[in-house]
């Protein structure tokens, strides 16, 4: 089974009318360095705004950037380590200079596969500061920028899974975080007043390095090829057979922000082929 991070077309992507998607506003997208962070800034640049795309990675931060302008759109690349917080106030006064910040996606996150009892809590703080600490104080610093736009609105996309929903095995942490942004996102809504909205996008398994990378850790803790893990663990519950594609994730994210989704008020766009299910 190929499961090659797949490349992005303009043909793939969701392309919405919205009087909001225009240069002046800023998009901020974290991990926008591969993977689902990439197809993020790369969609919601070529639908007009100025995405201000944050990776640890800075040559696959500037590889973004330049997939994003072949497609027309506008990207600027700020290096951050969202584990610290000066490096997070330094990208949101960056992006502050590139527009009025509008949009924030929180995409950015880090996997280890490890039982509750052997996980090393080193690993564990660096992923909740990446992937729940670094998207609360984003929304800290950002909402008051949002209410500071000409229309006083904004909207908060957090990376959720089928981990938001149901856990795995041998993922606790990644399990923790992603129940946590479900419940941030409600935060925030409950705080928006209507204006600033909040969501999350919950998928199964994405055709990403990040689904690659974590194949042969699986494999090893349970005791299967690498194949089973792909077949029986990762698709084992959905009812379609195929990963996602970034570009797909990328889409909800570019619907979540748009005008068509006044009414996603701390809602989760649950879009996992079926592995989340009641029947």
């Amino acid at each position: 089974m190929d499961i090659r991070e797949p490349q992005i077309t303009k043909e793939q992507i969701l392309y919405l009318q919205d009087e909001r998607f225009q240069p002046e506003r800023v998009c901020i997208v974290t991990g926008a360095g591969t993977g689902i962070g990439r197809a993020v800034a790369i969609a919601a640049a070529a639908n007009g705004l100025t995405v201000a795309g944050l990776d640890i990675n800075a040559a696959e931060g500037n590889k973004t950037a330049e997939m994003a302008a072949a497609l027309g759109g506008r990207m600027t690349f700020i290096q951050t380590d969202l584990s610290k917080d000066a490096e997070i106030e330094g990208a949101v006064a960056a992006a502050r200079n590139l527009g009025s910040i509008q949009f924030l996606a929180n995409i950015a996150g880090l996997q280890h596969i490890d039982s509750i009892e052997n996980f090393p809590m080193e690993k564990y703080d660096l992923m909740q500061r990446v992937m729940l600490r670094a998207p609360f104080y984003l929304a800290k610093l950002v909402m008051p920028e949002m209410r500071k736009t000409q229309d006083g609105t904004g909207a908060i996309g957090n990376m959720g899974s089928v981990h938001a929903h149901i856990c795995t095995m041998n993922k606790p942490v990644y399990n923790i975080t992603k129940f946590g942004l479900r419940a941030l996102s409600q935060s925030i809504s409950a705080e928006g007043g209507g204006k600033i909205r909040s969501f999350t996008v919950s998928t199964g398994f994405v055709k990403t390095p990040l689904a690659l990378n974590q194949i042969p850790a699986q494999a090893r803790q349970r005791g299967i090829t690498e194949e089973e893990v792909v077949q029986n663990v990762m698709l084992g519950k959905s009812r379609i057979k195929e990963m996602m594609t970034p570009v797909d994730v990328a889409n909800l994210f570019v619907f979540g922000f748009s005008r068509f989704s006044n009414y996603l008020v701390g809602g989760d766009l649950l879009f996992d082929g079926g592995m989340v299910k009641t029947y």
